[in-house]
């Protein structure tokens, strides 16, 4: 197996010897059973699709909520240290590993056949997510409908909803002195939320119960505009993306200005922004902001690996890559400002003190702030309701259409027989019917439960083995020769050493600690019955066994001499891997010789230290 140290250890050399050959032989110009793969209209295209599937439903569902489970403002520097040390390196590597090979997620890893797991694995957790996130849609969508009624519907108490609810449209109360969470008073948004849209069970101990018929056919809606996107192929989706990456924007604006000038929102604003030094050292705050990280940056799921693969050979992705995590920040500090300005005037309007006690957390927190904030505009409430819901759904559109055409990708890449409008009808018409379990009065547990163990800890628990399998196992070195033969620019020592050893180090920490302090899950503070969370690991176990049995069945089926000969040729690069226009294929494989060429003869030049260290210091800081 390639590390640091083993330099460009693949190529092959200009007298027909190698050290493990580079894909297989010099002399494969061109990988098999490979056509040319359509391409995005122009770069900007992809800017604006990777923008689409980025900043989405993490930045204005997940994120508000995350940073309000951990202390607000104390989870604004662990985000960003991760966002430069994690986010931003996976980002661009995953942008880096599709544009190279013009492939999906899975078939990216002929880098290294044995760790093709990872990709299978990371293509599972997708699914599970985008089961679950098109409920999220159907709630948007219900709230669309909802939004045309004058009043709006979850702006006013009803008489069974009890005495503590209080009308998100008035400007203020004299709320009482309550014991416990139950007894507070509570926004009329989030009891219509809780008791008239999802009609939500107490326990889940009682089943599931029936869906929605609303909430169902706002699903079948929203499944039908995604096969509409995906069924025309990646033209109409970058067409697409100039309205879906721009238009949220304006509306999100618009709710920000309305949202800082709302009584209390001070309070709020400053909660969220002022961190709680103490909160640094809690372990957990760090996991969250690893977690919400990849949620909201949509790495480790392979829609960036996929959008990449249909970029020009040498388009200019650093420069993408470093457009869309910052925007992706940028939106991500909008949303929680604006969600933590509507929660200060929930606080002043319920006469609570902290602003942590205001709502119940959890998923629906932007389906109740968020309209409670509508509630109270002076003019054309509805108007803007309408707008913002708009704006939610088109976010959401983004990254369902990204992850949709991801698994359509992947499948179409591994069956060239396969048309791509019939798997992406099957691929609607799945979602479609596994979405229907959320849109249950059960469905918010389900989904807690779905996101937490077939989602979150899988996809940044393969993220370490997909950096360990490109920068140890097939090699930094080699890794950054091809960058630098693909954007003729020297791959920075920033990137280097977080690839090495940054990233990698911080992930292992983080996982291991995850794994260890991993308890029961519970939803709005009640237990799941031992049977849910059986179904849990059961998600769990089939995410994390896919790189042990396909690193075993990669191993085993190349096992023709000794095991560890078997071993090398499965951690080593196939045929497939590489440019796939065999011109650009061939300049590649020349290009790598006389880089390692140049490289080795630096390295019996220079004597001015031990050659580990000459090798250290021409990987991460001397040019090719």
């Amino acid at each position: 197996m390639n590390s640091i140290e083993d330099g460009n250890k693949q190529t092959s050399n200009n007298n027909g010897n190698s050290n493990t050959p580079a894909p297989n032989d010099a002399n494969s110009n061109q990988p098999p059973n490979n056509k040319e793969r359509e391409n995005w209209a122009s770069g900007l295209e992809f800017l604006m699709s990777c923008i689409s599937v980025s900043v989405g439903l993490g930045n204005i569902w997940r994120f508000p909520f995350t940073a309000y489970e951990n202390g607000g403002g104390a989870f604004l520097i662990p985000y960003i240290v991760v966002l430069f040390l994690i986010g931003k390196p996976m980002y661009y590597l995953e942008v880096l590993l599709g544009q190279f090979t013009s492939k999906s997620s899975v078939k990216v890893w002929s880098i290294c056949p044995s760790f093709m797991g990872v990709g299978i694995g990371q293509a599972y957790a997708g699914v599970t997510v985008l089961t679950y996130y098109s409920s999220l849609l159907a709630l948007t969508l219900y709230y669309f409908i909802a939004s045309f009624y004058n009043p709006l519907p979850w702006s006013y108490c009803r008489e069974e909803w009890g005495s503590n609810c209080v009308d998100s449209n008035s400007k203020a109360t004299n709320g009482d002195n309550y014991t416990s969470f139950n007894d507070r008073p509570t926004s009329s948004s989030e009891m219509y939320f809780i008791k008239q849209v999802i009609r939500e069970y107490d326990d889940i101990s009682e089943g599931i119960g029936l869906p929605s018929w609303r909430l169902t056919l706002a699903l079948f809606v929203a499944w039908l505009t995604t096969f509409l996107v995906i069924v025309r192929g990646v033209k109409t989706a970058g067409k697409a993306a100039y309205f879906l990456a721009i238009f949220p924007y304006v509306i999100l604006i618009t709710l920000l200005i309305r949202a800082v000038t709302l009584d209390g929102a001070i309070d709020g604003i400053i909660f969220f922004l002022k961190p709680n030094w103490s909160e640094l050292l809690n372990l957990k705050v760090w996991k969250e902001a690893v977690v919400q990280c990849f949620f909201s940056l949509a790495v480790g799921l392979g829609p960036i690996v996929m959008f990449s693969s249909y970029n020009k050979f040498n388009h200019n992705s650093h420069r993408d890559a470093i457009i869309v995590t910052s925007l992706d920040t940028v939106t991500s500090l909008i949303a929680g400002i604006t969600i933590f300005g509507i929660l200060g005037n929930l606080a002043h309007n319920l006469n609570i003190s902290n602003i942590d006690e205001v709502v119940r957390s959890g998923t629906g927190l932007a389906f109740i702030s968020y309209p409670d904030a509508i509630a109270k505009f002076n003019g054309v409430p509805q108007l803007f309701a309408v707008l913002f819901f708009i704006m939610l759904f088109v976010l959401g559109i983004g990254t369902l259409v990204a992850q949709a055409n991801t698994l359509v990708a992947i499948l179409c890449d591994h069956f060239k027989w396969m048309k791509a409008w019939m798997v992406a009808l099957a691929t609607s018409i799945g979602g479609f019917l596994c979405g229907i379990i959320y849109v249950t009065p059960a469905g918010q547990w389900i989904l807690n439960l779905v996101d937490y163990y077939g989602a979150t800890f899988v996809i940044f628990g393969l993220a370490l083995f997909q950096i360990i399998g490109v920068a140890w196992v097939y090699g930094l070195q080699n890794f950054c020769d091809d960058v630098e033969f693909m954007s003729r620019m020297r791959v920075s020592f920033y990137w280097r050493i977080c690839w090495a050893v940054i990233t990698p180090l911080l992930l292992l920490f983080i996982f291991v600690y995850s794994m260890a302090e991993l308890k029961t899950l519970q939803y709005a503070g009640m237990d799941y019955p031992e049977s849910a969370n059986i179904a849990g690991w059961v998600l769990l176990a089939i995410g994390f066994v896919q790189f042990p049995l396909w690193f075993i069945w990669t191993t085993t089926s190349n096992c023709g001499g000794s095991l560890w000969n078997a071993l090398q040729k499965a951690c080593s690069p196939s045929d497939e891997w590489g440019p796939s226009n065999p011109d650009v294929r061939k300049q590649w494989l020349m290009f790598k010789t006389e880089a390692q060429e140049k490289r080795n003869a630096k390295l019996k030049s220079d004597n001015s230290s031990s050659l580990f260290w000459r090798k250290v210091k021409n990987t991460f800081f001397s040019s090719t």
